[in-house]
């Protein structure tokens, strides 16, 4: 028996190269420190689903053999997206969950996303898996295998909550992911004309990267806006739990300003309530919830982290930059990209021209994530000289929540280093293309001084 590799255990889940890092027996291994784990914290059942990767259906195999082996039975869902396997939690009165998922990752990507006891794992509690792989520390027991397909429920559970003003016209691109599986048969019943691309789960991904955030995956989208009556484009990630927006005119509304309609919407029931964004966010933000009688609240990058906060907190409303998107007004408080999409539908239903609303929402100038590959271990040191030495022009603001974002009167540069690969993150915003260039070439100065060698794209 192999030891899991440390690298795979990721701030918040686990990934790794299928038949390389990660494979079957890695897995069963896993699983039963997850049964395990899943006992020691009074927990009887687990949902296992899958998105529709290759190895999704081996892997959800060996984890169920894991699982049981340490006692606790195990209600396996399929093939779904991630949120619906959360859903299968609350819905089958379970409280814990796995779902075998790769995300937006390439093809030979796989991994799971934890949740037990209604806690999502992170950090320390992701690595005591490991820990009880090495230590040999597993519960051991008989459980049980049933087979629910809950997608019938979790479609019916969003009809009794959303409701469209007036029927709408929609281009849906699943990305050959799971979700589109559920999101064409969700979206008709919720009263939309559909035109689908890519809904056939396709582990290959053939036709472009299920990826919503990177501009180049919207392309058909885009395409098939242009050429039929649809008045708006949706676009899902591998597993189904990140949203993509697009208007009839082609421009794509990048997650923090979605967070902008959301949040003025939930608002206007929970007046007071916490909107909570990540680091990446846009400075739009903040104004606006305070306009709308809301409490802004910035908080660290990563789902994980996220639904903590809103536990934490009460907000009923938070969001990514990455497009996880979590309402907990009406709704459970986990990532949903096809529930946002409802969410987002129901809004624009209310108004004759859904793509005017879109448009006028705030907006400022700025860059997608630049990412700059270093060394392992270089960028939380990269991180620790700029928070020390670094010196800003025009700075008037130092936020070192989740690495370091630097507030300028007409703009934000953020440098973070990223939780699952040896990344410096890097992300500009600003009120025009002057001031974004100045803010950009500041950052490049100070990065520079602090690590002379690096090459940066900018």
């Amino acid at each position: 028996m192999t030891t899991p590799a440390q690298e795979i255990f990721k701030a918040y889940d686990i990934r790794g190269i299928v038949g390389k890092t990660l494979t079957a027996d890695v897995v069963a291994q896993i699983g039963r420190a997850i049964g395990s784990e899943a006992r020691a914290r009074g927990q009887t059942r687990i949902v296992v689903g899958r998105d529709g990767r290759l190895s999704g259906p081996e892997f959800a195999q060996a984890l169920t053999t894991g699982i049981t082996r340490a006692g606790i039975d195990v209600i396996d869902i399929g093939c779904v997206a991630t949120p619906i396997t959360y859903f299968a939690a609350y819905h089958l009165d379970a409280h814990s969950c796995v779902s075998i998922t790769g995300s937006h990752n390439p093809p030979e990507y796989n991994g799971l996303k934890l949740v037990l006891g209604d806690e999502t794992l992170h950090g320390a509690m992701i690595s005591d898996l490991r820990r009880r792989i090495v230590d040999d520390d597993f519960a051991t027991g008989t459980g049980s295998v049933t087979h629910i397909d809950v997608r019938p429920a979790y479609i019916e559970r969003i009809l009794s909550d959303v409701k469209l003003a007036r029927p709408m016209q929609i281009v849906l691109d699943s990305g050959n992911g799971v979700a589109g599986n559920t999101a064409p048969d969700l979206f008709r019943r919720l009263g939309c004309t559909v035109t689908e691309l890519y809904s056939e789960v396709d582990g290959w991904f053939p036709n472009h990267h299920p990826d919503p955030s990177k501009p180049e995956n919207l392309a058909d989208v885009i395409a098939a806006l242009k050429d039929s009556d649809a008045e708006l484009g949706l676009a899902f990630d591998g597993d189904g739990d990140r949203l993509g927006v697009v208007t009839k005119d082609g421009e794509i509304i990048y997650p923090d300003r979605q967070l902008l309609l959301f949040a003025a919407d939930v608002l206007s029931r929970v007046p007071g309530g916490k909107v909570i964004y990540d680091v990446k966010c846009s400075r739009t933000l903040a104004p606006w919830i305070r306009q709308h009688g809301g409490e802004p609240v910035m908080w660290h990058t990563g789902h994980a982290l996220m639904k903590a906060k809103l536990v934490e907190t009460g907000a009923p409303l938070a969001g990514e930059l990455s497009g996880h998107v979590f309402f907990k007004e009406r709704w459970y408080g986990f990532d949903d990209g096809l529930y946002a999409g409802a969410r987002l539908l129901e809004i624009l239903s209310r108004h004759p021209d859904a793509n005017a609303v879109l448009t006028a929402l705030p907006k400022a100038v700025s860059t997608p994530e630049i990412n700059v590959k270093m060394a392992e271990g270089e960028p939380p040191r990269l991180l620790e000289r700029l928070k020390t030495k670094a010196r800003f022009d025009g700075e008037i603001e130092r936020i070192t929540l989740d690495g370091l974002r630097i507030e300028y009167a007409d703009g934000f540069g953020l440098v973070r280093p990223s939780n699952t690969t040896p990344v410096m993150v890097l992300r500009f915003e600003a009120d025009d293309q002057a001031a974004l260039a100045r803010i950009s070439a500041d950052f490049a100065r100070v990065i520079r001084h602090a690590w002379p060698d690096l090459q940066l794209p900018f």
